[in-house]
């Protein structure tokens, strides 16, 4: 069994920074690559950042030069860490992950979601 669980978020003022983690643990053999995902009252959920294996990244448009996602590969943990915040960052944030967990079986897991609000 895989688990993420997110840690971070909280209620920041406008142009402020947060952090957020989230640790995979359990059965896992590598990790194919780990995302940010937000969802904020109302909209559908939006893809805000990937890492994959080789450390590449990419960020959504709205969010590109103002976050910035990495990993400790030894923990199995992922970053996000957020500056330059705005109140339409505001939206409960979910890890995501694709992760290996035997030489035949490749399986995709979520966090709990952690609220991030910006106050204006």
């Amino acid at each position: 069994q895989v688990q993420l669980v997110e840690s971070g978020g909280g209620l920041v003022q406008a142009g402020g920074s947060l952090g957020l983690s989230c640790a995979a643990s359990g059965s896992i053999v590598n990790i194919n690559l780990q995302r940010w995902y937000r969802q904020a009252p109302g909209k559908q959920r939006e893809l805000v950042a990937t890492i994959t294996r080789g450390g590449s990244t990419n960020y959504a448009a709205s969010v590109k030069g103002r976050f910035t996602i990495s990993r400790d590969n030894a923990k199995n943990t992922i970053f996000l860490q957020m500056n330059g915040l705005k109140p339409e960052d505001t939206a409960v944030y979910y890890c995501y992950a694709q992760i290996i967990v035997s030489s035949s079986y490749t399986a995709t897991y979520w966090g709990q979601g952690t609220q991030v609000t910006v106050s204006s």
